[in-house]
């Protein structure tokens, strides 16, 4: 059998599959109920946060959790949102769907988030930013405790989606402290519920609000449920409406990989981050071709992240992964504003030069999970030595 290395290989052991159909044979109900509580129940104690709930997507969890705060804190169209030019897609695509304005600030090259010097840009020229829509990309813990200081009355909010137990620089999880953190729990992420994804909150009313806000808005599924009905007398308790709403729910299928996933979820993130340690060591080999990526304590490893020194060594280095059969991809979006939908947008910097460009002409990453080992580093070894 040749080699190849794709991004992700099937997180779904056979006890998974055997819990699975237990379930499925046991039970005489699929949408969301007992099961999914018990996983949000388990997550919150896994993070370390008071509330969790379980959602059909990270990117839904992303908009709920926009949409909720926006109600709660009575944003108003036109607050001004700020978010990095190197994120996913559905970070950004609720600030706009929802009406707000997206400031977008470049990024630093040693954990992927905001440049510093452009939030103090920023933080000049707009004083009124409402809200920080951090992205703790590929594993890096952003620096919040930082953004707060310099944007002290902003609300923040953390999208931990593809970073599963990063950590806050108290040895505490990202989202156990967090207004609202979302969680992503696709095929390629920590852990995989086939599609799915979590908010996690300390803030009783938002979690309260998101609750009815992921069932079409019903008054049922509130926790005060019993204050509406009195509240409405005149309207069905079982149709009573009170804010607008979707569909945003999972199911128990769903939530049972998720309980069984969770249970390995830790050494999944020590093997993740001991590769990670791995390739840092072989890049510092090659620091002529690479700028070397940082690695730090508070880190949960996404994805084994090249930074090529010069446009046309990452262009030959595509061909090579394309000609061995290594799946890569983009440092996530590269520079989002370049991206079709986005082009009436701009990056706020008063820099000659951006860091999200470098990333987007020069950057690639390669699939870092519990299934890659030294045979993968050896074959990157042999292609830098090629270079």
């Amino acid at each position: 059998m040749g080699f190849s290395w794709p991004l992700m290989k099937d997180n779904t052991t056979l006890l998974d599959r055997l819990r699975l159909a237990k379930f499925v044979l046991t039970t005489d109900r699929f949408t969301n109920g007992q099961k999914v509580r018990q996983f949000e129940n388990a997550w919150s104690e896994w993070v370390g946060s008071k509330h969790s709930l379980y959602v059909s997507s990270g990117s839904t969890a992303n908009y709920l959790l926009l949409a909720a705060v926006k109600e709660l804190y009575n944003l108003k169209d036109g607050d001004k949102v700020l978010v990095p030019a190197c994120t996913w897609i559905t970070n950004v695509a609720p600030v706009i769907q929802l009406g707000f304005t997206p400031i977008f600030c470049d990024i630093n090259i040693d954990n992927f988030s905001f440049c510093e010097k452009d939030l103090l840009h920023i933080a000049e020229k707009y004083p009124d930013i409402k809200l920080i829509f951090v992205t703790h990309l590929i594993g890096y813990s952003a620096n919040n405790e930082r953004y707060k200081n310099i944007f002290p009355n902003a609300l923040i909010l953390d999208d931990v989606c593809e970073s599963h137990g990063c950590k806050n620089p108290d040895g505490t999880k990202r989202g156990s402290d967090s207004l609202g953190a979302t969680f992503s729990f696709y095929f390629g992420h920590h852990i995989s519920t086939v599609e799915g994804g979590m908010i996690s909150t300390n803030n009783y009313e938002l979690y309260d609000l998101m609750r009815i806000k992921r069932s079409h808005g019903l008054a049922r599924e509130s926790t005060k449920s019993s204050e509406y009905y009195e509240k409405y007398p005149d309207i069905s308790n079982h149709f009573l409406f009170v804010t607008d709403g979707y569909n945003f729910r999972n199911h128990e299928m769903c939530a049972v990989l998720g309980l069984s996933q969770l249970k390995r979820l830790e050494n999944i993130i020590e093997v993740r981050n001991k590769n990670f340690n791995k390739f840092i060591e072989l890049v510092e080999e090659f620091s002529n071709l690479f700028y070397v990526p940082k690695q730090y304590p508070t880190t949960s490893n996404f994805c084994f992240p090249l930074i090529c020194r010069r446009k046309s060594i990452a262009s030959k280095l595509r061909k090579i992964f394309d000609d061995k059969k290594i799946e890569h991809r983009p440092i996530i979006s590269g520079n989002l504003l370049k991206q079709p939908c986005l082009q009436d947008y701009e990056v706020m910097s008063n820099k000659k030069e951006l860091t999200v460009d470098l990333v987007h002409d020069n950057g690639i990453y390669l699939g870092n999970n519990q299934f890659v080992g030294n045979r993968e580093l050896k074959e990157l070894r042999k292609i830098f030595k090629e270079l």
